[in-house]
């Protein structure tokens, strides 16, 4: 708008519409009635001029009204503030804080934390533009050139999160937010072990001025927990002791104790066995840093997937596949048989098609609805499963060429070698895994509802799939899947990743709620999507060893560095326009006394 040009609050010009009734006051008001008189005009001609000038006496009689219009236009002006632009100088310091808000901050030193600390000193180093990073499992940018209000404000809002740091990352983060005379505040424990140092002479090649200020008290002799794995329904636990002395540790787990022994920088395992819906593996005694003296595991309700194989002619291979994964209860039946609804996987192999009932397959469909799952293994004359069959019955046909393996939890991975005969087909429904290269679905999977189906087209006498090691890594997957269950390993995850829930989804986390469609894992604890719960811990062998080396030859700089702004900045001329509204208030008083209305 170009009256923003001229005035700060160009709205308060509204006001001279205050002038219009003026000038319709003027406009209303009778002219005065002309009387000519004799003597008056002698005089005059005596005089030798005229004493009618009608320009003049139209001038004078509208004075008034000028006089009015000027004092009413300075005063409407000076509510819209009038302005010009002047030059301006101004001192800025810059300064840019790389907070550490990794796992290793949360050490206990005195009566706090190193965090605590660290977020100290960094309300001490705001300036009047301050940049804030946070240096957690990411670089942070939390705020960009803000006040010192703002920073302290940012500040106030950190966090010491349960996850390992990247502090290279928040350095560099920091050097790309960086003024060309900004200075750059590190405040860590530096235990991080990635490259900061390389981060930090970078920075400093730009011409920046780094200071690193190291917080890095307590922690000495850590014992914390860094690794674990998962072997059916047990977890092994890997402890490390990085103190100076042998230490002993008890590991806990509902219930269920184990002991280690370990000298300085020994590693020392422990299975212990997973209970129904986990829970929280305890080392004790604890010591200053708490976070890596705790182990979450989440685990299913019902540890145990129940399967059911119906077959006239067991497939060998894919019972003993079956047979070796701890969580399944495996049951083999032959038709025709009652079928209880009680199991989570249905599986139908080489089955008599005389002898299946009817009241088998609508069982499948029941544990289908139920949340279950049923897989149909393909033969040459098949049964009639009806809607549960994903790919049609066609002719048999012989040396396919695998075509196309898609990548899904079932199929990731694994090389699946040509069978010498397959029943070709069309996908009926649902999303194919293994094509061949004439179209023909190998292997496919369908939700519905609550449920999922799999269709399994390798004929186990014309495959030597089930001769490859990755054979039962497939049913593994297939009968978890079918199940509607996730692994413990699945179930179970490492600070600083993320967890993908949906879009939209809510998820409850150790620290509150958040929204998906993915929830970073910062914090030690368990996570519930839906019905489902996972966990978080921190497994970081960099992250547990706290007592970092101290720094060498990083003094503070005795004068930071600052640098001079030239701009323009508005001068209000408010008062200007105030005298001028005044001075013609003055001069329409005078007027006023001199033409006698006062």
């Amino acid at each position: 708008m170009a009256l923003t040009e001229f005035f700060l609050f160009p709205l308060g010009l509204v006001a001279l519409l205050g002038a219009v009734p003026l000038i319709i006051l003027y406009l209303l008001r009778p002219e005065p009635v002309r009387r000519t008189l004799p003597t008056f005009r002698f005089l005059a001609d005596a005089a030798g001029r005229s004493a009618s000038n009608p320009i003049f006496d139209r001038l004078l009689r509208s004075l008034l009204l000028l006089i009015q219009l000027v004092a009413l236009v300075a005063l409407v002006g000076s509510l819209a503030t009038p302005y010009v632009l002047v030059p301006e100088s101004e001192t800025v310091q810059e300064t840019v804080l790389v907070v550490d808000t990794s796992a290793s901050m949360g050490v206990r030193d005195g009566g706090g934390t190193r965090f605590d600390s660290a977020l100290a000193a960094a309300r001490d180093e705001v300036s009047g533009t301050t940049s804030v990073v946070a240096a957690g499992a990411s670089a942070d940018v939390v705020l960009r050139r803000g006040s010192a209000t703002d920073a302290r404000a940012a500040l106030d809002g950190l966090q010491a999160s349960d996850a390992p740091g990247d502090l290279r990352s928040a350095i560099t983060a920091a050097a790309s937010v960086a003024g060309e005379d900004a200075r750059v505040v590190v405040l860590s424990d530096f235990a991080d072990d990635s490259p900061w140092s390389d981060a930090v002479r970078e920075a400093r090649a730009r011409g920046l001025v780094v200071e690193l200020q190291q917080f890095a008290g307590g922690g000495a002799g850590n014992v914390g927990i860094v690794d674990r794995r998962f072997s059916g329904a047990n977890v092994t636990v890997t402890v490390k002791n990085y103190g100076d002395s042998a230490a002993t540790r008890t590991l806990s787990l509902a219930g269920a104790t184990r002991e280690v022994r370990m000298d300085p920088g020994d590693v020392a395992t422990a299975t212990l066995p997973v209970p129904a819906g986990g829970g929280r593996v305890e080392l004790s005694p604890g010591d200053a840093f708490p976070t890596d003296d705790a182990l979450y595991v989440a685990a299913p309700g019902d540890a145990s997937v129940d399967v059911l194989v119906l077959t006239n002619d067991e497939n060998r291979y894919l019972t003993a596949a079956l047979s070796v994964i701890p969580e399944v209860s495996l049951t083999v039946d032959n038709p025709p048989t009652a079928v209880s609804t009680n199991y989570d996987v249905v599986i139908y192999s080489n089955v008599n098609p005389g002898r299946l009932l009817a009241g088998n397959v609508e069982a499948g469909r029941e544990i289908v609805a139920d949340g279950g799952g049923v897989a149909i293994q393909a033969q040459e004359e098949s049964p009639s499963y009806g809607d549960l069959r994903l790919v049609s019955q066609g002719s048999v046909e012989t040396n396919p060429t695998i075509g196309t393996v898609e990548s899904h939890p079932i199929t990731r991975d694994i090389t699946f070698p040509p069978p010498t005969e397959y029943v070709a087909g069309d996908l009926r429904s649902g999303q194919s895994l293994v094509n061949t290269t004439d179209g023909t679905s190998l292997v496919a999977v369908e939700r519905r509802g609550a449920g999922r189906v799999l269709y399994y087209g390798f004929m186990e006498d014309s495959s030597a799939f089930k001769y490859n090691y990755q054979y039962p890594v497939f049913w593994k997957r297939s009968v978890f899947y079918l199940a509607g269950r996730s692994t413990l390993s699945e179930l179970n995850r490492a600070t600083g990743g993320s967890l993908a829930a949906g879009a939209n989804r809510t998820v409850e986390t150790p620290a509150g709620e958040a929204t998906g469609p993915e929830v970073r894992l910062d914090d030690a604890g368990f996570y519930r999507v839906g019905d489902e719960r996972f966990s978080a811990s921190l497994l970081s062998e960099a992250e547990s060893d706290v007592a970092a080396a101290p720094l060498d030859g990083e003094s503070a700089p005795s004068d930071y560095p600052t640098r001079v702004e030239e701009r323009e900045v508005p001068d209000p001329l408010t008062e200007w326009a105030a005298l001028v509204a005044l001075a013609a208030t003055m001069v329409e008083l005078a007027y006023l006394r001199r033409r006698g209305d006062l």
